[in-house]
């Protein structure tokens, strides 16, 4: 277990290499560029002896790391932020799982027509995967989920409202490209996360034709982040994406946000509150059922998290 948790923090230390961190600067006359580094890890104990009511002993770790790089000069911005999360859990009696898993990288490119107006037209890019195979537990024989299967694509051009004062944005897209990747081949032959699945023989033996391993829709997207101090020492974020596609199911929407509670303790120490939902009509349940996986219908996602671990930002 020592040396997962170790891993986990050198694999935050190695993105922040990876994504060309430089020294922070203070802000000058000539530097442009905002630059947040942020590196930390969380865990979660509990220890049971001779509890008369029972339990298990775990342990949980969760390495994250945030990098933005925001540009402004008059006119025109340019956003990018880079978020990496990977978490595991050891139950006794157990094998070790995963709990979390994100590689997201947003980019979005903006110009106003003057320097009062809050409006900003142009660009955004997005895209999200995951690091390690996804499992439903305790089935550990298929994985259902692996890295760039599925990977999202989101591009398209909007118009995005920002007050940076108020710690609100919001980004309204009529035109966006989304691309599902499924580049595992088992699970695009199954049309896993909504590509075209494979066509077999009348036996169900042979494939006839190799599912597709990536599936396209235009539709249109709307982003916001909401970011606050509610209280001394907590602050508040929210974000949230919806997605409809125009060329299925339009009105179907497809739900992200994301919410979460920071807790000061000191400059480093940092206590989490966070929730995830999710809901893809594509994505489908999966469930064990007398040791038989089977595949259900798309349902609401949700997973909750709560942590107290070390923070450095630079």
């Amino acid at each position: 277990m020592i040396k997962r948790i170790l891993f986990l923090t050198l694999l935050v230390f190695s993105t922040v290499a990876f994504s060309q961190i430089v020294r922070t600067e203070k802000p000058d006359s000539i530097s442009h560029w905002k630059k947040v580094n942020k590196v930390g890890i969380d865990f979660t104990q509990i220890t049971f002896v001779n509890w008369s009511a029972g339990g298990n002993n775990s342990i949980s770790g969760l390495a994250k790391g945030q990098f933005i790089r925001n540009y402004l000069n008059d006119n025109k911005k340019w956003d990018n932020e880079l978020i990496v999360r990977y978490g595991i859990n050891k139950q006794e009696s157990q094998d070790v799982r995963k709990t979390d898993d994100q590689i997201n990288l947003n980019s979005t490119l903006g110009y106003r027509r003057d320097t009062i107006s809050n409006w900003y037209y142009g660009g955004k890019f997005s895209f999200l995967t995951q690091f390690a195979n996804g499992y439903s537990y305790p089935n550990v024989d298929q994985a259902i989920s692996k890295p760039f299967a599925p990977a999202y694509i989101f591009l398209g051009i909007g118009a995005e409202y920002s007050r940076k004062d108020l710690g609100f944005n919001i980004y309204l897209s009529p035109l966006t490209q989304k691309t599902t990747l499924v580049l595992d081949r088992r699970l695009s032959n199954s049309g896993a996360f909504g590509v075209d699945k494979a066509i077999y023989d009348e036996t169900g033996t042979i494939i006839l034709k190799n599912g597709k391993r990536h599936r396209t829709e235009l539709g249109a997207l709307i982003n916001s982040q909401y970011k606050t101090k509610i209280m001394t020492n907590i602050n508040l974020d929210t974000r949230a994406t919806l997605y409809t596609d125009y060329l299925k199911d339009f009105g179907n929407i497809d739900v992200d946000w994301q919410l979460r509670l920071e807790m000061v303790v000191n400059k480093y120490v940092r206590a989490n509150i966070g929730t995830h939902l999710l809901y893809d009509n594509d994505i489908k349940n999966k469930r064990e059922v007398d040791g038989v996986q089977i595949t259900e219908g798309p349902r609401v996602q949700w997973k909750q998290i709560l942590g107290i671990g070390l923070e450095y930002t630079f």
